[in-house]
């Protein structure tokens, strides 16, 4: 059996750990959690109850002070096992694919969860297991924001790329005043500085290189104009979008954290990608550069 089919079938714990980066999370696992519930779309489905079979599995962000031996400072099993006896309760479901996402969502909510991996079974309907699994990670939940009603909801954010010219106009408050103007959250990305950097030679390295030179360059822009904000990691993001702040991307960390990030370095596609990431309304470019084929998100020059 080749490795990929085995990964498969594999239990989530496996699967997490052969797709971890270079520098892996610590990760909690539950096992074979079994609950008898009403799911399904068939008839025969209805008014009757079946056994579902759990296995997830969360990567951790790692943990900054001693734990001391303290509950309160992990996210405890029961957490798990509350998510999923949570989304039981709410409603009654037809498929095992909105069970496991609204799973994954509500784990994703502790601040402690970076990734999950949720796998849900049905025991009783074949002569084997039927089910499905999935994988959520942080940087992949919608971003929400309070509406003016008081409700929280997801909000799709515009990324806009502004190459150095556009950086360095005269107009760049009134390009912002634009784009604030569209009433949704902006997140500003930039290219490289047109600032000699050192020269690795060797295409890892060289790849950290230009993602501080590209970070270097979104202090640049910041400095200009008191409203940005540089960010860096999701959760500052969500911080930043929830204040009604305009945001200037940072990209190393969550770049170099994606498990199927991109593996270049090309600004643009960095953009596109974080417009992808965060389900953006579209891309906004403004310069004259070249665009990656195949978007899912809407993209116009500006």
């Amino acid at each position: 059996m080749t490795t990929d089919i085995r990964l498969a079938f594999a239990h989530p714990e496996e699967r997490a750990a052969a797709s971890a980066s270079a520098d892996p999370r610590d990760r909690i696992s539950l096992r074979d959690h079994i609950v008898e519930v009403e799911i399904g779309a068939f008839q025969q489905e209805r008014g009757t109850r079946q056994r579902v079979q759990f296995n997830v599995v969360v990567e951790v962000r790692p943990q900054p002070q001693p734990l001391d031996d303290d509950v309160d400072k992990i996210l405890s099993y029961d957490r798990i096992t509350e998510a999923i006896a949570a989304e039981l309760s709410a409603e009654r479901l037809n498929l095992l694919e909105t069970l496991a996402s609204r799973i994954a969502e509500r784990i994703l909510a502790e601040p402690q969860a970076m990734r999950v991996f949720v796998r849900v079974e049905k025991l009783d309907r074949g002569p084997g297991k039927l089910g499905v699994e999935i994988v959520r990670s942080r940087a992949e939940a919608p971003l929400k924001a309070v509406g003016q009603d008081g409700v929280e909801e997801a909000v799709h954010p515009l990324v806009v790329f502004l190459d150095n010219r556009a950086i360095d106009d005269a107009g760049l408050a009134a390009r912002l005043d634009g784009l604030q103007a569209r009433g949704v959250p902006v997140i500003l990305t930039v290219g490289l500085p047109d600032l000699a950097r050192p020269e690795t030679g060797h295409k890892p390295t060289q790849r950290r290189v230009d993602l501080l030179a590209i970070e270097q360059n979104a202090w640049r822009l910041a400095a200009k104009d008191p409203r940005c904000v540089v960010v860096a990691t999701r959760t500052e993001i969500d911080w930043a979008v929830k204040r009604g702040q305009m945001i200037v991307w940072a990209p190393s960390k969550l770049v170099l954290d994606a498990v199927d990030g991109p593996q270049g370095r090309e600004p643009v596609a960095l953009a596109l990608w974080l417009a992808e990431m965060m389900a953006a309304a579209g891309l906004v470019v403004h310069g004259d550069v070249a665009l990656p084929a195949g978007s899912r998100v809407p993209v116009e020059r500006a």
